[in-house]
C-alpha cells in the first residue's frame, strides 16, 4: 500500500445495517428509528456514497447527545381528502416519518395525478435519492427537497445564508434503473467538506470561501466560512426557490432558522421537507408506453454521443457490491464507528 493509499476495512453487507444499528441504539435512538436509519445508511454505503453513509452516523450520535432531538417519538400522519399529506416528525430524524407516510403518497398519486407530503418539525442529514427512488420503483416520478443549515454564500454574497439545499429527481424507466439525480445546490456537499478534512486534503477552487469572504481550498477554513452555490446565480436562484418550497410552503423553517434551532455544530439541521409525487398514467392520459419510447429515445442519443446519465456509477456500484457480497470503508472511519459505543 502506497503512502497516499488509505487503509480499507471490508464490511459484509448485513454488517452494515447491524453496525449502524448497534450505534443508533447505543447513543439513544428507539429500534423503529434505528432501523429506518440504518436503511437509508445502508442504501447509501450499499452506492458507494461514502458521505451519506455510515460516516453520517457521527451527526446521528452529535444530535441526539445534544439533547434536542426525541429518538423515540412516534409520526403522526395526517391524511385528509386532498393530495397533500403532512407527516409531523414530532422532533425526531425525518426518515421514520417519511417511510410512514410513504404509502399513502403513492395511493394519493395515483388517484389524483400527483400529491404532496409536508414533513414538518424533523431532523434531517440523509440523501434524498432512496426516497424518489422509491416512487419511481412505484411507477411514479418523485421530486424531492430540503433546507439545511445556513452555510452557503447567496451569488455576490460574503456569508452563509442558504442551506446546501439538495434536489433530488426520479423517473422510472421499465426494466432498467431509473433515471435519478440528487445534488446539493452548493458548489460541494457538506459532508465531502468534512471527509476532505478527514483525509487532510484541499478541496477543489470556486467552492467556498473563509470567515473573510476570501476564497479558500482549506477545508478547515472553508467549514469556518462559508461555502458557494454551484453556477453562480443560476445555482443562488435555484437555492432560494428550494428555501421557499421546503420552508415557507409547507410552514417550516428557513435554512437561517434551522442553524438556531438545530444545536450546537456537528448536530443534524432542524427543518422541514417536501416531497412530491406525479402519475405518468395520470398525466399522459394513459400513453404511457408511447412515451416511456420518447423518454428512452432522449436517453439513448444522451448516452450514444460518449455522455453519461446521473447516478449510472451509482447504480454500477451498487451492482458489484450486491455482487461480491461487501462494501469497503477506511479503516479509520471504522475506528472512530466502534469507539462511538465506547
Amino acid at each position: 500500500m502506497s503512502q497516499t493509499e488509505e487503509a480499507k476495512t471490508v464490511l459484509p453487507l448485513d454488517e452494515v445495517r447491524a453496525l449502524a444499528e448497534r450505534v443508533l441504539e447505543h447513543c439513544g435512538y428507539a429500534s423503529a428509528h434505528a432501523d429506518a436509519i440504518s436503511d437509508m445508511l445502508y442504501r447509501c454505503q450499499l452506492d458507494d456514497c461514502q458521505s451519506h453513509g455510515l460516516f453520517r452516523l457521527f451527526m446521528c450520535a452529535t444530535t441526539m447527545k445534544d439533547g434536542k432531538i426525541d429518538g423515540a417519538a412516534t409520526p403522526v400522519i395526517d391524511s385528509s381528502d386532498t393530495a397533500i399529506i403532512r407527516a409531523d416528525a414530532r422532533d425526531a430524524m425525518s426518515l421514520l416519518a417519511v417511510r410512514d407516510a410513504m404509502p399513502e403518497l403513492i395511493s394519493k398519486a395515483r388517484r389524483f395525478g400527483m400529491a404532496a407530503l409536508a414533513v414538518n418539525n424533523c431532523f434531517h442529514f440523509s440523501a434524498l435519492w432512496p426516497e424518489v427512488e422509491e416512487l419511481s420503483a412505484a411507477g411514479l416520478a418523485g421530486l424531492s427537497m430540503v433546507p439545511s443549515h445556513s452555510w452557503v454564500a447567496p451569488a455576490g454574497g460574503t456569508k452563509g445564508t442558504l442551506g446546501t439545499n439538495p434536489i433530488a429527481f426520479s423517473w422510472p424507466r421499465r426494466g432498467k434503473d431509473p433515471f435519478t439525480f440528487d445534488f446539493a445546490t452548493s458548489g460541494f456537499a457538506r459532508g465531502e467538506i468534512e471527509l476532505h478534512k478527514r483525509a487532510g486534503k484541499p478541496l477543489p477552487e470556486g467552492v467556498a470561501i473563509d470567515r473573510n469572504g476570501q476564497p479558500t481550498c482549506d477545508p478547515e477554513a472553508a467549514l469556518d466560512g462559508a461555502m458557494l452555490t454551484f453556477g453562480g446565480h443560476k445555482g443562488s436562484a435555484l437555492s432560494i426557490m428550494i428555501e421557499l418550497m421546503a420552508g415557507p410552503l409547507i410552514d417550516d423553517l428557513i435554512s437561517l432558522e434551522s442553524e438556531a434551532a438545530a444545536g450546537r455544530p456537528g448536530c443534524a439541521p432542524y427543518h422541514g421537507q417536501i416531497i412530491l409525487a406525479f402519475d405518468p398514467e395520470k398525466f399522459s392520459g394513459g400513453r404511457v408506453a408511447v412515451n416511456d419510447e420518447r423518454a428512452e429515445r432522449l436517453f439513448a442519443d444522451i448516452i450514444g454521443q460518449g455522455a453519461r446519465l446521473p447516478s449510472q456509477r451509482r447504480f454500477a456500484a451498487r451492482a458489484r457490491n450486491l455482487a461480491r457480497g461487501y462494501v469497503e470503508i477506511p479503516t479509520a472511519l471504522h475506528r472512530d464507528l466502534l469507539a462511538l459505543m465506547d
